[in-house]
């Protein structure tokens, strides 16, 4: 990789505190897991979401120690004064084999704490994705977020995002239940 594992992307233009975006390693498990469960939690009524484990905790430990190691995505962490603040990961995905691209980055499980929020954390995030995207060739970014959120909708619409799918669920019952 040709950009260095610890970047500084500049200064927000809301802060005068500089965020640091670096792409995280097994050692910063502990954050990993705190960021995306934090996210998780910040969903309690959504219909997928909203359905956390009790043990979550203890299953995120085994799959985000193989997405950390995964040579196919990255996992990056704003810092802001040495603090942990935010997180993205972005996957190098295959694409449809009938469609163009054939493949693309992935973008999912991003998450910046409440009160470093509207600082820019989150366009220095999107900008590591993106480098990290360019130098693996990839042409397109998808992204998956939560609908029903103005802030997000409007945060993601404004770093140039285009709603173009919908997800859909429908509960069915298995017989004797």
């Amino acid at each position: 990789m040709s950009w260095p594992k610890t970047a500084d992307t500049g200064v927000a233009k809301a802060s005068a505190m500089p965020i640091r975006v670096r792409q995280a390693t097994t050692r910063d498990l502990e954050h990993v897991i705190a960021l995306r469960v934090a996210l998780l939690l910040e969903h309690p009524d959504h219909p997928v979401y909203g359905r956390l484990r009790p043990d979550a905790t203890e299953r995120a430990r085994e799959l985000y120690t193989v997405q950390l190691r995964s040579t196919l995505e990255a996992i990056f962490l704003a810092e802001m004064s040495n603090e942990v603040v935010g997180i993205l990961r972005c996957v190098d995905s295959a694409g449809s084999p009938l469609l163009e691209p054939a493949r693309y980055g992935y973008i999912s499980s991003v998450f910046v704490k409440p009160a470093a929020r509207r600082r820019g954390v989150l366009r220095a995030l999107l900008c590591a994705a993106e480098q990290w995207s360019t130098e693996r060739d990839l042409d397109q970014l998808r992204l998956h977020n939560v609908s029903g959120s103005p802030q997000a909708e409007g945060a993601w619409s404004a770093l140039g995002f285009d709603v173009v799918e919908h997800v859909r669920v429908r509960s069915v019952k298995p017989e004797g239940r």
